[in-house]
Parts: structure tokens; sequence; C-alpha cells
């Protein structure tokens, strides 16, 4: 594992970077609002896609590094993440297929960049579909905008709700709360078995 800084239009991120010997993608994951990358599901399925041959970067946003707890806005987060990746596929991941994911508001972030970062997938944990007891304040629209391969692993009493599946994406539905920490396990089997699916293509 390397960890490095780089640098944002909103200050500097913190990346560790885990690399694998055959390197069949590229996974880059964000964290929650309040949380950071030692999230129990984070780590899990950092170490699930490690063990099937897929690179991972574990991003913490520049507020985080800078020592904020509350978030920045949607635009300084989306903007940092985009800089990470272009730096990241320069540098680190030059010719891997990338997957966007994150947990919670990281989710987010990597269903509102993917176009523009060029992801290849997106992997969601824990997708805040609407504030909790606020179920007319979907964030649906932010799925269903992501036209490549998506996969959301939803805690089955979420109060931040139930994500619908779509064209493009699916729901997987585990056991427990926001966090997903009740059945690491079955976190673990549904990344690992879809993170094979979506990146068998570009081994061949």
């Amino acid at each position: 594992m390397t960890t490095t800084e780089i640098e944002t239009p909103y200050g500097p991120a913190r990346v560790s970077v885990h690399r694998t010997d055959q390197g069949m993608g590229a996974l880059v994951l964000g964290h929650g609002a309040g949380g950071g990358i030692d999230a129990p599901d984070l780590v899990t399925v950092a170490r699930a896609a490690w063990a099937a041959e897929v690179d991972v970067a574990l991003v913490e946003q520049p507020y985080r590094v800078a020592g904020r707890r509350a978030p920045a806005p949607a635009k300084q987060l989306d903007a940092a993440w985009l800089a990470v990746v272009e730096h990241l596929s320069a540098t680190t991941f030059d010719e891997l297929p990338l997957v966007f994911g994150g947990r919670s508001s990281g989710a987010r972030v990597a269903c509102r960049t993917a176009a523009r970062g060029g992801a290849e997938a997106v992997l969601c944990l824990a997708f805040p579909h609407h504030p909790p007891g606020k179920p007319e304040k979907s964030r649906q629209h932010e799925l269903d905008a992501v036209e490549v391969p998506t996969l959301i692993i939803q805690g089955e009493r979420d109060p931040f709700g139930r994500p619908r599946p779509g064209a493009h994406h699916e729901l997987v539905v585990v056991p427990g709360d926001h966090s997903l920490k009740a059945d690491l396990d079955a976190v673990a089997r549904a990344a690992s078995e879809w993170l094979t699916r979506v990146l068998r293509p570009y081994t061949t």
C-alpha cells in the first residue's frame, strides 16, 4: 500500500493505493459524509476487490484531510474527486478500466461524476436514497442518470431508504442498516462477484 496526497482545486486529497499482481481493473472508493476510509464496509470491499485482482484506491476528500467534519458542498466534492481520478489515471492506473465507488455520500459523488470521469462501472454502498423520514426528497435521479453498469448494496433497514433497480443498475439487499456492518461477508461476496463480472470483458 502507498499513501500520497494529490492536489485538487479545494486542497489536497489523501489517497491510499493497493496494487495487485494482475490488475484487471481499478476501483476508486470514496467515504461517507461524516466518516473516513476506515468504515467497515469500505475496508471489506477494498479487501474483496484486491483478492479479486482489482487495484484499489481509497480517497479522502480535502475537507477530511484538513480536519473538518462537515462535508464540503457537492460541487467541491465532485471537482476534487475528478482531480484525483485524473491524476490516478495518468500516473497509476494507466490503461486500466476504472470503477467509481463509495459509501453513502461517496456513492453519490461516484454517480454524479461517472460520465465526466470515464468510469466503466459504479459501485454504491448504502446509497442515501433520501434523507431519513423524507422520502419525498428522493435522489433516485442521480442513480438513473448513470449509464454504465451499477451495483447498489443496501441494508434492509436503512433509514435512508432503498433505491429502485433500473436498466443499468442492480440492487442487492443485505441484513442491517446504513452502516452495512451486520453482514460484511454478504457485502464482500456481492461486490467481488459483481466486480469480476463487469471487468471480465476487459481481460479477454
